[in-house]
């Protein structure tokens, strides 16, 4: 490899490792880019431009009655908590949770999996269970779950009638289900740039949920349309966790086109659907909570004070006495201060 393409390429952008890299792979890697930058054979002095720390997939140990360590699928768990080899019938001692090791064999075939619930899954439920700088136990359970949801996507898309044309103006069930669209599409952005990617599943669950609800809501204007762009919207987020289902619920939504989601942009959230409809306002007497008020984020501060000076309790508590100081913390508070 020559230098120019060496100082194009380095430092590699991302490194993504255990916690057990750090002793080898980080340690080495670091000392020889710093050995052949003082030979002169690199411009950088570190590898790589920025480090994430992955957590360990992790489950139980098993041991028969002699001491050999035993797989997960040679193990049968009873409901009082105690296990037996299935081979023998024979108790198993059951061990601690710890990280998944070929030499305890608290492995789970991933081939298994993949067989029974599809790669999507998997996948899926790796990334939702826990935020990925930390340890995730591996549950059938979860696997189950996940598979759960990546039908209920699936019927989703199935249930959808043919496309519609964007109408003129959309009833209030419509707007709600375009607003969480896109404050789901800038959320999952956020989240998977900064690795976060259990925080893009449960965002996208949101999104799921809202779709449902909007199938139950009374058919109004410009509700199939929304829906139809939430679900291709839920598609094209999948996509980088499960990209079968995404491919697949891109298709059903786009019959007859040429080409493939991957081959897409990413979808982009409208900014004027992002800000919030409403914002709610503490209102205090001398500092002590006597109320909230809803108010949009635009109203002037004349009309939020008089919002809140309206307000039932605050009411109440103003009654009789003089106001001397009205204090206005936009979108967050207001506070009056009395004489006496």
């Amino acid at each position: 490899m020559t230098r120019t393409a060496v100082d194009h390429w380095m430092p590699v952008d991302q490194y993504i490792g255990g916690i057990e890299h750090a002793i080898l792979h980080l340690l080495y890697s670091r000392f020889f880019t710093r050995a052949m930058r003082v030979c002169g054979y690199l411009s950088v002095d570190e590898p790589f431009a920025g480090l994430f720390t992955q957590g360990m997939v992790t489950h139980e140990s098993y041991r028969s009655k002699d001491g050999q360590w035993l797989y997960p699928d040679e193990v049968e768990k009873r409901p009082d908590g105690t296990a037996i080899h299935r081979a023998t019938n024979e108790p198993v001692t059951i061990g601690r949770v710890e990280a998944m090791s070929k030499s305890k064999r608290n492995t789970v075939d991933p081939g298994a999996i993949i067989a029974k619930y599809g790669a999507d899954t998997a996948r899926w439920f790796i990334l939702s269970d826990n935020p990925p700088e930390r340890d995730m136990e591996w549950t059938e359970a979860g696997v189950a779950g996940a598979y759960r949801f990546t039908s209920r996507v699936f019927r989703l898309a199935e249930a959808l009638g043919a496309a519609a044309a964007a109408p003129d103006k959309l009833g209030s069930a419509a707007m709600r289900l375009r607003r969480v669209t896109h404050r789901t599409t800038a959320a999952v952005t956020d989240a998977l740039e900064s690795f976060a990617f259990n925080v893009a599943v449960a965002r996208l669950y949101e999104l799921a949920n809202a779709i449902n609800a909007a199938e139950r809501a009374a058919d109004e204007l410009g509700l199939l349309w929304a829906r139809r762009e939430a679900i291709e919207t839920l598609a094209r987020l999948i996509a980088p966790m499960m990209p079968h289902l995404a491919e697949e619920l891109y298709a059903k939504l786009n019959p007859g086109v040429d080409h493939v989601l991957a081959e897409q942009p990413w979808p982009q959230a409208e900014q004027e659907l992002l800000d919030a409809e409403t914002v709610t306002v503490a209102v205090q007497v001398m500092g002590k909570l006597r109320g909230t008020i809803v108010v949009t984020p635009e109203a002037s501060a004349d009309a939020v004070i008089a919002a809140a000076e309206a307000e039932p309790n605050v009411a109440r508590a103003l009654q009789g006495r003089r106001v001397v100081k009205r204090i206005h913390v936009p979108h967050r508070i207001v506070n009056f201060v009395v004489a006496g």
